[in-house]
Formats: structure tokens, sequence, C-alpha cells
């Protein structure tokens, strides 16, 4: 089951928008972004100071692990996927919000996820 996100733009996302969605607790998804990382970081940072705590990652991640079991090169970089996948889970252990990364697509899902 997938979650429909209310979509933004960057340029329709401002601190003050930005702000309220995160009090509300609000799932949505900031869709056409050019530059990533300020995107990230400017709502990584609205998160934060809202008291909230969240996790960064990319979107299917996932996908560099199945490569271990070919061996090889592949099996260390996949070993290595895995391993960093479960630091940084372990490191952001129970966020508020996760925010997924999708750099082919240029979007951010930024999702709660706790009860409201």
């Amino acid at each position: 089951m997938s979650i429909e996100l209310v979509r933004y733009t960057p340029d329709e996302l401002t601190d003050i928008k930005l702000d309220s969605l995160i009090d509300a607790k609000t799932s949505f998804q900031i869709v056409n972004i050019r530059h990533m990382s300020s995107v990230v970081e400017k709502v990584e940072g609205r998160i934060e100071q809202a008291g909230f705590s969240c996790r960064v990652y990319t979107e299917y991640r996932l996908a560099a692990v199945p490569g271990s079991v070919l061996g090889g090169i592949t099996a260390i970089a996949g070993m290595a996927s895995a391993a960093a996948i479960a630091a940084h889970n372990l490191a952001t252990w129970d966020p508020d919000y996760e925010l997924g990364k999708n750099q082919i697509k240029g979007h951010l899902s930024v999702v709660y996820k706790k009860e409201k």
C-alpha cells in the first residue's frame, strides 16, 4: 500500500508553509528539485528547529545489496552498502520524519513516521 503525498515545488514551499506542514505532522513530497542538497538541508533544518528528529536516506538504496551474492568486487560493494545502511539506521533510530531522496526523479518524500 502506498500513500499519495501532496506535492509541492521548491518555489511553492516557503518557510512559513514548510513550518506549518511540519507543525501539523504532515507527510508531503517536494518535486522538480534541481539542487537536492540545498532542499534537503532546508527541510532537515526546519524539522530539527521544530524539535523533531529525522532520517535522510536515498530511496531504493537497498538495490545495491543484492550484488553481495555475485562475488568479487560486487560482493564487497553489496556488503559495504548493507553495513552502511544498518549503521545509518541505528544512528537515526526511531525518527519523527523520514526524508527519502530520489535524485533520478528529482523529488524528496517527507514522511511523518509516528502516530499523530
